[in-house]
């Protein structure tokens, strides 16, 4: 079967497309990628859904590497929001 393994910063990403034997979870995809033991990594996803490493794969799955929030999405929304004026946000 054939998966993408995906990790992304602010402004560059890296992606792998392996080859993994029917069956294959997310900690063998983590593996095969050398990505097993990546310290900014906080959770992993498959197409957006939180999975674990025991997280079965099929044909076609993208397994996203998760970091850690910069900042709260409710606050950055309410900062935002209070910076309008006239229906425009101020930058």
């Amino acid at each position: 079967m054939r998966v993408e393994v995906v990790r992304a910063w602010p402004r560059r990403h890296e992606a792998v497309a392996l080859e993994l034997p029917a069956g294959a979870r997310v900690a063998d995809a983590l593996r095969a990628a050398g990505w097993e033991r990546d310290p900014e990594t906080v959770a992993y996803a498959v197409f957006g859904v939180r999975a674990g490493p025991d997280t079965p794969l099929h044909d076609g799955d993208r397994i996203e590497l998760l970091r850690p929030l910069l900042a709260d999405p409710k606050t950055a929304r309410r900062q935002r929001a209070s910076g309008q004026r006239g229906g425009r946000a101020q930058r």
